[in-house]
């Protein structure tokens, strides 16, 4: 029971530390992954890049093959009107980093939770459910 109450209050402020972030801080924290995965920023700076920007799915990736090679592109209308071009070797890097980012994110959550056990509720009329005062 202990560990049910905590886990739910962990998992309440993760999502409102979450829903704090912007729009634009979450697409800047997707980008700088992305740049240190080996994309390449290519700013849509003429009429001609902008033309072709806009028929791409905005902040989502696409897959492109160009002379035989596979390529990934990411356009950011909202934080740089610009797109991101990786190959296939930063794409996969780019994967591998989200997956090591949100493991991460989850042992710090389990860590969290863990400390949480150790707190002490006293002060609070006891632990919630049963017997929580409002």
């Amino acid at each position: 029971m202990v560990k049910v109450g905590s886990t739910l209050a962990i998992l309440g402020l993760c999502a409102a530390v979450a829903a704090c972030q912007t729009t634009q801080q979450n697409i800047g924290n997707k980008e700088d992954m992305m740049a240190a995965a080996g994309f390449k920023f290519v700013p849509a700076n003429t009429p001609a890049r902008q033309a072709s920007f806009k028929n791409l799915p905005a902040h989502k990736f696409s897959r492109e093959i160009k002379n035989g090679q596979v390529f990934y592109v990411y356009p950011d209308p909202t934080v740089c009107v610009c797109l991101y071009v990786g190959s296939q070797a930063a794409y996969s890097r780019y994967q591998a980093n989200v997956f090591q980012k949100n493991l991460a994110d989850e042992q710090q959550m389990t860590a969290n939770i863990n400390s949480m056990n150790d707190w002490d509720w006293g002060p609070w009329g006891g632990y919630p459910y049963p017997g929580w005062y409002y």
